[in-house]
C-alpha cells in the first residue's frame, strides 16, 4: 500500500504540472482581459498615455509580455514558494480572498452532501428491495424529477414559492437588512435562514442520480448467488439486505464519496449566483469573467489537487470497505 501511494503521488505531481500548464495557457487566451480593460480606463484619463503604451506597461508589470511557456515557468516558481500574487479584481492577495470565501461554500457543500447521503442512499435501498412496487415507482419518479430539473429552474420555483409567495426567506444575499443590530446568535440564525433555499436546491438536484445509482447497484447485489444462499439458509431478511447486500453495495458508492471531495470546496456556481451567495463558486466566476488570471489560476489549481486527492482516497477506501481488495 505504501509503495502504491508513493507511486500515485509521483504520478499526481506529473499530472498536476500538465493540468496547470493547460489552465495557464487557457487563462492567457481568455477573450476578457483585466489588463486590456485597465489600459483602456487609464488611457481615457485627460493627458494620459495612449492605450498601447499602457497595455505594454501593464503586460510587463504582470509578466504577460513573455510567452506562455516562460510565463508559466515564472508562475510555477512563484507558486512553489506559496506566492500566488494579488487578485486583479479584488485587489487583495489571492490566498486571503480565497480564505475569506471558501468556508462558506464548504459549509453549504458539506451540509448538502450529508443530507444527500442520508436521503438518497436509504431511498435507493428501499426502492431496490421493493422493486416494481408503488414505493419503487414513487422513489423513481422523485429521482427522475431531481435529475431532470435544471438548477436555475428549481431555484426560481423555490424563490417564487417561499420568498415571494410565503415570505419565509429573502430572495437573495447572505444577511438581512437588520443584521448589524442582531445579537451573535441572531446573526447566526439570519445567515442560516439565508442558506436554507440554496442548500435545498443543492440537495434536490443531487439526490436523483445517487438514488438511481444506489438502486441499480443494490439490485445487482440482491441477484447475486451468495444472497440467494443466505436466504436459503434461513437468515432474517433484514440481515440479508443490510448486512450482506448493503455492505457490498457500498463498494461502488465509495467512488462517489471520494469524487465528492472537490465538490465540497468547489462551490455551487449556479446556485450561489442565483441566490447571490458570496461563496467561492460565485467569486471565482466573477474573477474569470474579469480576466483575473492570478485568482483563477490558484482556484483551478486547488481544484485539480483536490480531484487527484479524491481519486487516491477512493482507491484506498476500496480496500477499507472490501477486505478482498488489495492493491499490489
Amino acid at each position: 500500500m505504501r509503495r502504491f501511494i508513493i507511486k500515485r503521488l509521483i504520478l499526481s505531481v506529473f499530472i498536476l504540472l500538465c493540468v496547470t500548464f493547460i489552465i495557464y495557457a487557457l487563462m492567457r487566451c481568455l477573450p476578457a482581459s483585466y489588463v486590456e480593460n485597465m489600459a483602456m480606463q487609464l488611457s481615457a484619463a485627460p493627458g494620459a498615455k495612449p492605450y498601447s503604451e499602457w497595455l505594454d506597461q501593464l503586460n510587463e508589470q504582470y509578466g504577460l509580455d513573455k510567452g506562455i511557456v516562460a510565463g508559466y515557468l515564472r508562475w510555477l516558481s512563484d507558486a512553489i514558494r506559496g506566492n500566488f500574487g494579488d487578485s486583479w479584481k479584488y485587489t487583495v492577495p489571492v490566498v486571503q480572498k480565497f480564505a475569506d470565501v471558501i468556508w462558506l461554500s464548504f459549509v453549504m457543500g458539506a451540509v448538502a452532501f450529508f443530507l444527500e447521503l442520508i436521503i438518497a442512499i436509504p431511498l435507493g435501498v428501499i426502492a431496490a428491495t421493493k422493486q416494481y412496487s408503488r414505493t419503487d415507482y414513487v422513489i423513481t419518479a422523485v429521482a427522475l424529477v431531481g435529475i431532470s430539473l435544471p438548477t436555475f429552474f428549481f431555484a426560481t420555483l423555490l424563490k417564487l414559492a417561499f420568498s415571494v409567495g410565503l415570505g419565509w426567506f429573502d430572495l437573495y444575499g447572505l444577511v438581512g437588512r437588520d443584521y448589524e443590530q442582531l445579537s451573535a446568535w441572531g446573526q447566526f440564525l439570519d445567515k442560516a435562514n439565508h442558506l436554507v433555499l440554496p442548500i435545498v436546491t443543492l440537495v434536490i438536484v443531487s439526490i436523483g442520480s445517487l438514488m438511481r445509482y444506489t438502486r441499480t447497484n443494490m439490485l445487482e447485489v440482491l441477484n447475486a448467488d451468495y444472497i440467494r444462499t443466505a436466504r436459503a439458509k434461513g437468515l432474517d431478511e433484514n440481515k440479508v439486505i443490510y448486512h450482506h447486500a448493503f455492505r457490498n453495495t457500498l463498494i461502488p458508492l465509495v467512488t462517489i464519496v471520494g469524487g465528492s471531495l472537490p465538490g465540497l470546496f468547489a462551490g455551487a456556481l449556479i446556485t450561489e449566483t442565483l441566490f447571490m451567495i458570496p461563496g467561492i463558486g460565485y467569486i471565482s466566476y466573477q474573477a474569470m469573467v474579469a480576466g483575473d488570471i492570478p485568482f483563477s489560476m490558484f482556484y483551478l489549481t486547488f481544484m485539480a489537487i483536490l480531484t487527484l486527492a479524491g481519486n487516491l482516497l477512493s482507491d484506498i477506501l476500496y480496500a477499507v470497505v472490501d477486505p478482498r481488495v488489495r492493491i499490489a
